[in-house]
């Protein structure tokens, strides 16, 4: 009796097991919408969101899928990305916390000149340790990876610039509100648009130059409508922009828990230093081109020359204290911690 009752339970089992196997086998993959501005030849879209895309597809066994959309081509505007992510219309967006004024003001203290100083890899590390710090701004949203580029060099299409006194008068293109701050303090004229925008504004001289990194020059062919670049003494940037890669939070919530750790598990510690290091491999080319281009140059300022547009930056700092303190944030400690984490990630 013994043996037969131990029998049946293990036919019980390897039925309950097989019955699993067949379901797992069975179930449909869970399909994540991911849309974003850039175009499909853009280093975002090739060189991480697919590449990510397919890894979790692997990390998941093809439980989860990410269909990404460039180009807007879901329709809607890049400053309505992050709307579209809050409110459902998508699964997940990558956006620039730019394209929103106010809605991420502790995020901003991450892309302010003087307090970002060059490395992508630093930068983007601090905000993965110190989530902390900012995690007020996303209680909307599940934030997947919060991250930036190398940081905003000057790009002009006529007049070469070696001092603050050569901006004065002309219209520079910014990708955030703290940019425009920063060009005002060096007596130029901001002009707010989508990158998207640059190459037209660029070649109808709409504006004079912008602030943008070398890497989107290949996309957008930036080394043919501009012919002067300049950077800070030992690679410093004038600020940065801050990347987000959000997920609405109710479609995060109602996944099974083992995929929702997936998901984190594939944009963890090492996937920002990974993507920290593509984004400071990617002004590599971007420089190159326009130091190839015909009549064109790539000018890195003098330390003593830096230090007038530090000043400047420095000016941005304290207004953007003065202005989130107003909010009831603490903006001199975010500061004070922000440079020391930066400080500790290089």
């Amino acid at each position: 009796m013994k043996n037969l009752i131990k029998k049946v339970s293990c036919l019980f089992i390897g039925l309950l097991v097989f019955s699993t196997f067949l379901q797992a086998k069975d179930e449909k993959p869970i399909k994540l919408i991911l849309h974003h501005l850039h175009s499909p030849n853009a280093p975002t879209h090739t060189k991480f969101l697919l590449p990510w895309a397919e890894n979790l597809k692997k990390m998941s066994n093809g439980r989860i899928e990410v269909e990404v959309f460039p180009s807007m081509s879901l329709g809607g505007k890049p400053n309505e990305l992050y709307k579209q992510s809050r409110d459902g219309t998508v699964d997940i967006i990558w956006t620039l916390a730019g394209y929103t004024p106010g809605v991420f003001p502790r995020t901003e203290v991450f892309e302010l000149p003087t307090v970002h100083k060059g490395s992508s890899v630093a930068t983007s590390v601090a905000i993965k340790e110190n989530f902390d710090l900012i995690k007020d701004d996303y209680k909307d949203v599940k934030p997947l990876m919060i991250y930036v580029h190398a940081g905003n060099a000057l790009h002009t299409v006529n007049k070469p610039i070696t001092s603050v006194g050569d901006l004065k008068g002309l219209k520079i293109r910014t990708p955030s509100r703290t940019g425009g701050w920063l060009i005002e303090e060096l007596g130029a004229e901001a002009v707010g648009m989508p990158l998207p925008d640059l190459p037209q504004s660029l070649s109808k001289n709409a504006i004079d130059g912008a602030f943008v990194p070398f890497e989107i020059f290949p996309a957008f062919k930036i080394q043919q409508l501009t012919k002067h670049s300049i950077e800070g003494y030992d690679g410093e940037r004038f600020g940065t922009s801050v990347f987000m890669l959000l997920m609405n939070k109710d479609k995060f919530n109602s996944l099974p828990k083992d995929l929702q750790e997936i998901i984190e598990k594939s944009l963890d510690i090492e996937m920002v230093k990974k993507v920290g290091q593509l984004w400071m491999d990617f002004e590599k080319p971007g420089i190159q081109m326009q130091k190839e281009s015909s009549d064109s140059d790539v000018t890195t300022l003098s330390a003593d020359a830096m230090k007038e547009f530090d000043e400047a930056g420095q000016r941005v700092v304290q207004r953007w204290i003065k202005e989130v303190d107003a909010k009831g944030i603490d903006g001199q400690k975010l500061v004070d911690e922000a440079r020391k984490a930066i400080n500790n990630s290089k």
